[in-house]
């Protein structure tokens, strides 16, 4: 799986934000557990994180990880071992995490309620 990168500017997050609400569509865990199952291995799981960069400050990032960082928070969504880290997590509460396989678009989709309006680059938020 390559990273899914999309920018993003998140409003200030508080740090209690619970990110256990965090959702998979039936789609997306369709996706995924294929891909899973291509790469042959059950050590991976799907990471989600926000780091810095993009036209708006932040973006996404969406790849499989063997790993387990101090602060992890692992769940498992509609079937799918899904982890996040500790300094993403708050930013992440509510999101909605979806896959479209259209002539228009394919690819993951996050909807997140903590990111703002967006812009005309069509993967960034800007405030």
């Amino acid at each position: 799986m390559t990273t899914t990168d999309t920018s993003v500017e998140l409003t200030t997050a508080p740090a209690d934000a619970p990110a256990t609400n965090v959702a998979l569509t039936e789609a997306a865990a369709v996706k995924v557990r294929g891909l899973l199952d291509q790469e042959g291995r059950d050590d991976l799981r799907l990471r989600i994180a926000v780091q810095p960069g993009g036209c708006a400050g932040l973006q996404y990032q969406l790849f499989f990880d063997e790993r387990s960082l101090d602060g992890d928070l692992e769940l498992e969504l509609n079937g799918v071992p899904l982890v996040l880290d500790r300094m993403s997590a708050p930013y992440l509460g509510g999101a909605t995490i979806d896959f479209t396989d259209t002539i228009e678009q394919q690819g993951f989709t996050i909807d997140n309620p903590n990111a703002s309006s967006g812009c005309a680059c069509g993967n960034s938020f800007c405030g």
